[in-house]
């Protein structure tokens, strides 16, 4: 089938992963750390406690999505889908409404539960169950999501600011979460449950076997790969995070830095494309073990510049992992752990990703109330990713020569 036929045919279920990936954008750091510099005003919090806040609202949403994300596997994706844009809108409106310091863990639970967690997740669960083939490029059509918001959202409420009380642009956004309840019920309207999918459309993983959960958390690889996945989200989210800071530290506009955005979204794109197709084409196992490579220069360069040509080029790099993550992760949890049981395993992956963007805002944050600066802090973020690559190149070796 040639990638357009695919496309038109499954027009409806990979706008629907898209519509939920897109909506996630909500709870994902790259909108709500455009808001940090008010909030912390608002409020009086320092970086270090404004991090520590946001670390202890995800680092709730990781553990609740233990159990959560497991309801991928038993329910319908309009049902679930619904009931979770339903909560991103209360999230939103309780963003808005919130006088109370003492309620902002709260209000970052909801917002990153219902957004980072539970909603990407999803929109990536049923691509990587509905489709075999060309499970690769679903995954990354559905992502493109995330690469639309990431254009959108932060540039265009960075300029609403200049207009609009930050507080009524958290009301804008339940209006926009909101408006995506009809759209999604309508395109999944006569979706498939995973319930009624006959066996013969269910992959096994590894030896011929449909992991359990269990299973999963007692095999090495398991535990092999989730300091990448714990990293990439870590650090990838400081980044993030603090981008008012760094803008300041870098003596540049935060929208000047917010502009250089869309251009990491151009790469992430041609980076999902790119590595979707040949993950069709190779398999997962010859891409996975240098994929996180690219952040090690990527932060080399971030915490060398001094402009923004050299944060464009960290940029380049931090994209071409970024797309690759988003296509290659969930693909090989599918492919070594089989589809049967895929919600509930991935569910620790998606929690992982979220405890790991807890730790990374929390630790930068109270290291730079410390006294260490960002650029000091990233050179050490460059040795990791370094030193993960080296795992998982052995990693994955050990598992081809054991297959």
């Amino acid at each position: 089938m040639g990638f357009i036929r695919f496309l038109i045919e499954n027009a409806r279920w990979l706008a629907a992963g898209a519509l939920l990936t897109f909506m996630s954008g909500f709870g994902q750091t790259f909108f709500i750390s455009i808001f940090a510099g008010e909030i912390r005003a608002e409020f009086g919090l320092s970086h270090g406690e404004w991090g520590a806040i946001y670390a202890m609202g995800t680092t709730a949403s990781a553990v609740v999505m233990v159990w959560a994300g497991a309801l991928a596997d038993r329910l319908r994706a309009r049902v679930l889908g619904t009931a979770i844009l339903t909560g991103s809108v209360a999230a939103c409106l309780f963003m808005a409404a919130n006088p109370y310091a003492a309620l902002l863990p709260l209000v970052v639970f909801a917002l990153r539960f219902t957004g980072q967690g539970m909603s990407s997740h999803l929109g990536i669960v049923i691509m990587s169950r509905w489709f075999a083939k060309m499970r690769g490029r679903a995954i990354a059509t559905a992502t493109f999501g995330f690469s639309i918001a990431e254009v959108i959202l932060p540039i265009s409420f960075v300029l609403l600011m200049g207009w609009l009380d930050w507080r009524l642009l958290w009301v804008a956004a339940a209006i926009i979460a909101a408006l995506g309840i009809p759209v999604l019920r309508h395109l999944l309207k006569s979706e498939r449950s995973p319930g009624e999918l006959a066996a013969s459309s269910e992959n096994a993983g590894l030896k011929g076997l449909h992991w359990t959960r269990g299973d999963a958390l007692r095999h090495w690889l398991f535990w092999l790969l989730m300091p990448a996945i714990v990293g990439l989200s870590a650090f990838g989210t400081a980044f993030f995070f603090h981008q008012v800071h760094f803008a300041e530290m870098k003596g540049l506009t935060h929208l000047s830095l917010v502009s250089s955005f869309p251009f990491f979204t151009a790469v992430t794109v041609a980076s999902m494309a790119t590595f979707g197709w040949a993950l069709d084409r190779f398999g997962v196992t010859r891409l996975l073990p240098l994929y996180v490579l690219p952040m090690c220069i990527a932060f080399v360069c971030f915490a060398l510049a001094s402009g923004l040509p050299m944060i464009w080029l960290g940029l380049l790099f931090f994209g071409i992992t970024a797309g690759a993550s988003s296509t290659l992760v969930p693909a090989f949890w599918t492919e070594v752990y089989g589809t049967r049981h895929i919600g509930s395993i991935k569910a620790i992956a998606a929690a992982a990703m979220v405890f790991g963007s807890a730790i990374g805002p929390g630790l930068t944050g109270t290291l730079i109330d410390l006294g260490l600066a960002l650029e000091a802090q990233y050179f050490g973020v460059a040795a990791y990713f370094a030193l993960v690559t080296l795992a998982q190149w052995r990693g994955v070796a050990r598992l081809t020569s054991d297959a």
